[in-house]
């Protein structure tokens, strides 16, 4: 298959990923990302609410073991557009949630979690506040991206991309002609930040798999960052 013409761009809910655990945070951000959502995670209820002071967040995704949930929970209800709230519990029924949170909890995924659900959730609390849903494919004159079956071309090639490229390219895609830094690539693949060098080569291993034929896509700007896009 062969595409022509610029990127079909497509709205990602902002959704904020609240979660201690830093595998748990990882976790959680890698499957929403991998769903088409453009996410943030923070580790604690404090950190949380500058982002919801600084962005309009769309959902909630938060860890019931959050230590100052209460304060998040609270200060969060008061914002005009109060995004809903999808919890991570150990929990069984969603009315012990609320003295956690202080505040109404939309709908909660058990642990052990699994994505499929987590994503369901996420699309039903969307749907009916109204935010648009992630669009299934994008593409990029001959890049096509489909996120039904996580697949990626160049062409008539399928790219044999792991999870984490497949974010990576997705999100160059999505801002395709913008140069993204390597923290804002740190932050969206990985939900935080990473040791040095970690983005570099996530990059170059993408850039030999996505330009092995022309026009090359994947450009560097030193000293800013990275742009997918065509021409230098």
């Amino acid at each position: 298959m062969s595409f022509a013409g610029m990127t079909q761009l497509a709205y990602e809910p902002a959704v904020l990923v609240v979660a201690p655990d830093p595998g748990l945070r990882g976790e959680l951000s890698a499957e929403l990302s991998g769903g088409g959502y453009q996410v943030t995670a923070r580790p604690t209820g404090t950190a949380a609410l500058r982002v919801l002071g600084e962005r309009v967040v769309d959902l909630i995704v938060v860890d019931r073991d959050t230590p100052d949930l209460v304060r998040l929970g609270r200060r969060q209800a008061v914002f005009p557009a109060r995004p809903p709230v999808l919890c991570v519990t150990a929990c069984e029924f969603l009315g012990e949630l609320v003295p956690v949170l202080g505040t109404r909890v939309e709908d909660y995924v058990t642990k052990p979690w699994h994505g499929a659900e987590l994503l369901a959730r996420a699309q039903v609390l969307l749907r009916h506040r109204g935010a648009t849903a992630p669009a299934s494919t994008l593409r990029h004159g001959d890049l096509l991206l489909d996120d039904v079956v996580r697949q990626a071309w160049r062409g008539e090639r399928a790219l044999d991309v792991t999870p984490t490229e497949y974010r990576l390219l997705r999100y160059l895609l999505l801002n395709a002609g913008r140069v993204l830094s390597k923290e804002q690539l740190a932050d969206h693949v990985w939900g935080e930040d990473r040791e040095d060098g970690t983005t570099e080569r996530l990059v170059s291993r993408l850039r030999r798999k996505v330009d092995r034929t022309d026009p090359r896509l994947i450009h560097t700007h030193r000293g800013f960052g990275y742009r997918l896009g065509m021409g230098r």
